[in-house]
């Protein structure tokens, strides 16, 4: 323990993922352009071509891998790579991207960067600020979440946050300005952050802490913060929190749950880590639990059925990307890829306990916290309103958000890639 305190596709179905929406980038230009009105054609053509043929390639390699025919998936990565380097759009992005997760499954050894999965450093924070920035999931989920937290803590006096995954803390300055101004007052607010052992030991938490501190007094919110070091949720136990009588207690998930869907705990081998989580997370009586997690199914055992749906899934969130007002060649559009790369390897390459992006859909999320002993809340028109504000500061107009049996999800272009829900205890 370590807590501390401060299927195989046929053609048709490869041809399908490239033309979701695959064509060359909005920000690609010709340099013949205006001397030859038929080079864009041209050039749509091509590329088109080209991305068909780099899916073939990569469900092929999948298949190969799978099948344990090394060899030719050595030959077909070569391929890829000299591919995608070739070809412009988002599908050569998408390609060199899994390929090198191709890569690690071939090469014993090369597989998993096991190191930001169990502490923090500032590369990881460096990725994670500028994929919050580049597009709107993350800010959907806080401020999905903020409402529903906003809802729940009506009336009461004393309310406790338990965050588990603080991070930059950039969820909860919103959630704090607007429990300073409630018509019945502001309540005295606690706060627990989660985090990751920082690599160079960095009390990054209590930083985090401060800040948020200091811009409650700014508003009058009387607050207290406590920092949680945890290198696995399933560490914590429900009396680390010294809950008080009478407080309101919020617990809040963003992107974490699904990190407990493996293995085993102690020796008990029908419970997982996430039975024991929301176990503890029950014991607490919280007036709501909110959980935001990745609408895919990247938790199968079965290899090639896994590559599938995350190609169909990241192939959509690279192309919401690419028509992001961010320079193509930019700093921040590396860094956001970089933070959905990290994400493809793991559900790729990794296996075991290292394989920790073991996404599930909403439809399966409903039948965990309702096994659990959780009854769903309403995710109401609030939360739709203030999502549908925030799309419009985003320049793509492929965004799309649906309500889903009380739960909100955010797509583009009709595929919903992230789901918000809110729990309390039935």
């Amino acid at each position: 323990m370590s807590v501390s305190y401060q299927e195989h596709c046929s053609p048709q179905d490869k041809d399908s993922i490239y033309h979701m929406r695959y064509a060359p980038s909005k920000h690609a230009n010709s340099q013949t352009m205006q001397t030859c009105p038929y080079t864009e054609v041209v050039d749509y053509e091509n590329v088109q071509e080209s991305g068909i043929k780099l899916v073939h390639l990569l469900m092929a390699c999948a298949e190969a891998i799978q099948n344990n025919a090394l060899a030719a998936a050595v030959d077909m990565v070569r391929e890829i790579k000299r591919l995608a380097s070739s070809t412009r759009g988002t599908m050569s992005k998408v390609a060199n991207y899994f390929v090198e997760s191709l890569a690690r499954c071939i090469y014993p050894g090369n597989k998993c960067d096991w190191a930001y999965l169990c502490q923090a450093d500032a590369l990881s924070e460096l990725l994670y600020a500028n994929f919050y920035e580049a597009l709107p999931y993350l800010k959907f989920a806080h401020f999905t979440a903020n409402q529903a937290i906003l809802e729940a803590f009506q009336g009461h006096k004393f309310v406790h946050i338990i965050d588990f995954n603080l991070m930059q803390g950039s969820q909860w300055p919103a959630l704090i300005q607007a429990l300073a101004d409630r018509e019945e007052g502001p309540p005295y607010l606690r706060m627990t952050g989660i985090g990751l052992p920082h690599q160079d030991n960095k009390d990054v938490l209590q930083e985090v802490g401060k800040e948020l501190a200091e811009l409650a007094h700014s508003v009058n919110v009387k607050f207290s913060f406590r920092g949680m070091v945890a290198t696995k949720l399933e560490d914590v136990k429900p009396w680390y929190f010294e809950v008080n009588p009478g407080e309101a207690i919020a617990v809040n998930s963003i992107l974490q749950m699904h990190r407990l869907l493996y293995g085993c705990v102690g020796s008990d081998p029908s419970k997982a880590p996430i039975d024991e989580v929301l176990s503890f997370i029950k014991s607490l009586k919280p007036k709501v639990v909110t959980l935001v997690e990745q609408e895919a199914n990247h938790n199968g055992s079965i290899f090639l059925e896994r590559f599938v749906e995350a190609l169909h899934y990241y192939s959509t969130m690279f192309d919401s990307l690419e028509a992001s007002s961010l320079d193509p060649q930019s700093s921040e559009m590396a860094c956001a890829e970089a933070y959905l790369a990290r994400e493809i390897t793991n559900v790729l390459a990794c296996e075991g306990a290292e394989r920790v992006e073991r996404h599930e859909p909403l439809s399966q999320w409903r039948k965990r916290m309702s096994n659990a002993g959780f009854k769903p809340l309403h995710l109401g028109s609030n939360a739709f309103n203030k999502v549908s504000v925030l799309l419009k500061v985003f320049s793509g107009e492929g965004y799309t958000v649906e309500e889903n049996k009380g739960c909100l999800t955010l797509g583009w272009h009709n595929r919903p890639l992230i789901a918000s829900s809110a729990w309390q205890c039935g």
